[in-house]
């Protein structure tokens, strides 16, 4: 008798062996998750330093040069695998594209928050949903017919550049940032907003001063998002920035991203020769500007936490 209740008593329930079950399962998923990302790092890694260490291609020369055509040879002998025109582009249309997303993205957030929620929820919630699942492809071809012809008419040139470039993703971006941007302003306490009124500021001094500042780490959150997309969007501006693998002179002369060299290249290579293993160091220089960019978001989340 005592020997059953033992027993009973120490016998997992049903529901002790169910947690059991989804702690193990949720366990496994997370270990697979882990490894899909470490396998992915390392792959990556040890084909992009390939370029370094079979090769013979020093890393200042990839990262300091401008002359780019792996096929052929500099006046040295050396590989012409100048990689800086490309990451110059990738960085001017990033940052661009942010600079002119931004007040655009904040200012329909206030809209959206504190002037009008309703028409907001009504209006610019479906819009901007309909905007963010418009593929790529969509966007590139409409900056090809219509952003290409609007910068060649007003700026000269060819029309396709960084400036395009910066136009197509601009777009591209903005419904991100404006939707972080809202849920940061959601966040900020109704209790501020009601003091700072109480103490007889106006709707527009408790927006500027109060919101705004009180949101400024979600905000910034939202931006490097925005940038992190706009670094690595392939498609849309391969199409309207011309390809040309040179510095850029201008905002509306051809150019290139790393991206746009990958996409051009990737399937007339071939696996193991210098013409590929430098486009596996453009997707590792993407890789670790993705990390950089996920750190920066880590970081501005730990200072608004704690303040």
């Amino acid at each position: 008798m005592q020997s059953s209740i033992e027993e009973r008593l120490t016998k997992k329930s049903k529901k002790a062996k169910l947690e059991t079950f989804g702690k193990s399962l949720s366990f496994i998923c997370i270990a697979f998750i882990v490894l899909v990302v470490i396998s992915i790092l390392y792959f990556v890694a040890s084909k992009g330093i390939a370029t370094f260490t079979q090769n013979g291609v020093s890393i200042g020369s990839f990262l300091g040069g401008t002359d780019w055509n792996p096929s052929g040879k500099g006046a040295d002998g050396q590989p012409l695998v100048g990689a800086l025109p490309m990451i110059t582009g990738s960085f001017l249309v990033t940052f661009l594209s942010a600079i002119v997303a931004t007040p655009f993205a904040i200012g329909a957030a206030v809209f959206m928050t504190e002037i009008s929620p309703k028409m907001g929820k009504k209006i610019l919630q479906p819009v901007i949903e309909l905007l963010v699942g418009i593929p790529s492809v969509v966007y590139g071809f409409i900056g090809l017919t219509v952003v290409v012809p609007a910068v060649r008419n007003v700026f000269g040139g060819s029309g396709f550049g960084i400036l395009a470039g910066t136009f197509v993703l601009f777009v591209m971006i903005l419904p991100t940032v404006t939707s972080m941007t809202i849920d940061a302003l959601n966040t900020v306490p109704r209790h501020y907003r009601e003091a700072s009124l109480a103490l007889g500021a106006t709707r527009w001094q408790t927006v500027y001063k109060v919101v705004l500042r009180s949101a400024i780490p979600g905000i910034l959150t939202a931006v490097v998002f925005g940038m992190a997309r706009a670094f690595g969007e392939a498609l849309a501006v391969q199409m309207v920035i011309g390809n040309a693998a040179l510095m850029p002179g201008n905002l509306v002369s051809p150019a290139s991203t790393l991206t746009s060299i990958l996409t051009m290249g990737m399937g007339n290579t071939v696996m193991g020769s210098l013409q590929n293993n430098v486009l596996w160091s453009l997707a590792l220089i993407l890789l670790v500007m993705s990390l950089v960019f996920n750190i920066m978001t880590r970081l501005i989340g730990k200072k608004g936490a704690m303040k």
